[in-house]
């Protein structure tokens, strides 16, 4: 299983909105693509004093073909409609991990 996690750092003035957003719009449209199985949302518990609070977004994808599979047909338009929603008030990074067990 693969595991695809974006860290963002969201500004605090944005923060609750954008949560309400990533759960409601972002994510259900991402899960509707049907390349991740099942997905989880979890807030960073030790802060630095960035002036924004940091969530990690975690999708499962069975196999590494279905996350470039996703890339290839879904991943820029969905990062744009995070960037319209929130220019400049936030800050991300990706990973991909192999689940080992």
């Amino acid at each position: 299983m693969i595991l695809f996690n974006e860290t963002v750092n969201i500004d605090n003035r944005v923060a609750a909105d954008w949560l309400q957003w990533m759960q409601e719009t972002h994510i259900p449209e991402v899960m509707a693509t049907t390349f991740f199985i099942k997905f989880q949302l979890a807030k960073v518990m030790e802060e630095e004093d960035t002036g924004g609070t940091t969530y990690a977004i975690q999708y499962y994808a069975r196999h590494m073909d279905d996350l470039l599979e996703y890339h290839r047909e879904h991943d820029k338009a969905m990062q744009a409609k995070m960037q319209a929603q929130y220019p400049g008030q936030f800050v991300s990074f990706r990973t991909v991990l192999e689940v080992v067990e």
